[in-house]
Order: structure tokens, then sequence, then C-alpha cells
């Protein structure tokens, strides 16, 4: 009887940069998106731990995150507020955002200051 193999770890989401070319871009990106929150839990999506990384190319970037739920009704809307907010930031051109489902969001990815308010720690 031969074993199955074990499955492979998905590997974690990387946080945004705190050095480099895009790391003020980065920050003021992540300030804007605080001001976003996520439509059935009252708290913003950087503290829910829904933002898992950057991908920069030039003056453009690809926010790639989650939601709580892949059945969300308004990803759609909440992809084109969240676009917009990241475009208001100087030195940004364009800006895209990426839903992913892999690795799955759980409530370890918030913020302690989420955890908190939601009786987590």
């Amino acid at each position: 009887m031969t074993d199955a193999p074990a499955p492979t770890a998905t590997p974690a989401p990387s946080p945004p940069a705190t050095s480099g070319p895009y790391a003020e871009r980065e920050r003021l990106i992540m300030e804007n998106l605080k001001q976003i929150y996520d439509p059935e839990i009252p708290m913003n999506i950087v503290d829910l731990g829904l933002i898992y990384g950057f991908e920069w190319s030039g003056d453009d970037v690809v926010l790639k995150m989650t939601l709580t739920a892949p059945g969300c009704p308004v990803a759609g809307i909440l992809a084109e507020e969240i676009k917009g907010a990241i475009e208001k930031v100087s030195g940004v051109h364009a800006a895209k955002v990426d839903m992913i489902w892999d690795p799955p969001w759980t409530p370890d990815r918030m913020s302690s200051f989420a955890k908190h308010q939601f009786g987590y720690a």
C-alpha cells in the first residue's frame, strides 16, 4: 500500500513592503483601504486581514486580496471602491484588484485590534 502524497502548503501572502521603492505608496494605499469597510462585518478590510499583498509593474499595481466568503454579493462593487482608493495615491498610475481564495481567509488573519473588537484576543 502506498501513501498518498501530502498536500502542499500554499505560500502565505506577502505583507506590504516596509522598505524599497514601493513602501511609501503601499503605506498610503493601506491608509486609504482602512476607510473601506466590509459590508457584512463592521470592520475595515485592512484590519480584517483581507489584503494579501501587492504586485507592482512600474507605477501600475495589482492588489491581491480576499473576502471573508467567496459568495459575497458585493464583491464587484467593493473591488471598484478599492481600485478607486488605490488610484488616489500619488505615484499610482493604474490599479487592479485580484480576488484570490487560496489561502482562504480565517479570523487568524485579523489585526490585534480587530481580534480584540470581536473577542478573539
